[in-house]
């Protein structure tokens, strides 16, 4: 006998049928919004667009126009190039050799800033050796691969020894570049604070012709850790009188 049960002419009709008000109620809320909204759907969907770039600009890259020639050759006047605001938001930090943007906002001036890390925090940094090259934890670095050419390592003799959390930054055109040489004797020693990295300058996506993506520089690959024999309050650190630096804000 069979005891399946059959559907009744009740079942048959409590299904809504295609195209109902209740098979339409998921579009709702978007039909409401796109009638309020002037424009309709052309408008909320651009407006979408701009807070997904919003969002993205904030919190994954961020572009930025290269202002100065402080970073030259690597890096041109009118470069942009897209920051990674992602790098060091997990754990990591910046390290020797990486190009970051910082907020210099009461260390180099208002405004953002892109520099080269030369020194982490515990690092021992001179200039110079014997040869004329920065030394970091007492290892000379070859700066060659990506330092202007002509210009020395440093015209300034410097002996510092880097705080916790906080980072010593050189331009690459050192002739023209106002970095942490320059605030040696300023509140906070030329250090930057690391909580005031805003990324790592990962790609130059403008001119076309000079896009490419930029790595840390490996000339500091053979850096040693800095050591508790080499912790020690540093020499004061000399500063004598240089070239203005022509560069221009925010370089």
């Amino acid at each position: 006998m069979d005891t399946e049960a059959q559907p009744t002419e009740r079942d048959r009709s409590s299904r809504p049928a295609p195209g109902t008000a209740e098979g339409r109620s998921r579009f709702a809320l978007v039909s409401r919004i796109t009638e309020w909204v002037p424009g309709g759907r052309i408008s909320l969907s651009l407006l979408l667009c701009l807070v997904f770039l919003l969002l993205i600009s904030t919190f994954v890259v961020r572009p930025f126009q290269i202002p100065s020639g402080s970073m030259e050759n690597g890096l041109r006047v009118g470069d942009r190039v897209l920051v990674n605001r992602l790098a060091y938001r997990f754990g990591a930090e910046p390290r020797r050799g990486d190009v970051v943007v910082f907020d210099g906002s009461g260390y180099f001036g208002d405004g953002d800033y892109i520099k080269r890390v030369v020194g982490v925090g515990g690092d021992h940094v001179v200039c110079c050796d014997k040869k004329g090259r920065i030394e970091v934890n007492g290892r000379s670095v070859d700066e060659s691969g990506f330092l202007y050419p002509g210009d020395a390592p440093s015209s300034v003799p410097f002996d510092v020894e880097v705080p916790d959390g906080t980072l010593f930054v050189l331009g690459d055109h050192r002739n023209v570049s106002s970095d942490s040489r320059d605030h040696l004797g300023s509140p906070g020693g030329g250090m930057i604070p690391v909580g005031d990295v805003l990324g790592r300058a990962d790609w130059i996506v403008w001119p076309a012709g000079h896009a490419t993506r930029l790595r840390r520089a490996a000339a500091y690959a053979r850096v040693p850790a800095p050591s508790t024999a080499d912790a020690r309050v540093p020499a004061p650190s000399v500063a004598h009188a240089r070239v203005p630096a022509v560069e221009g804000a925010h370089g």
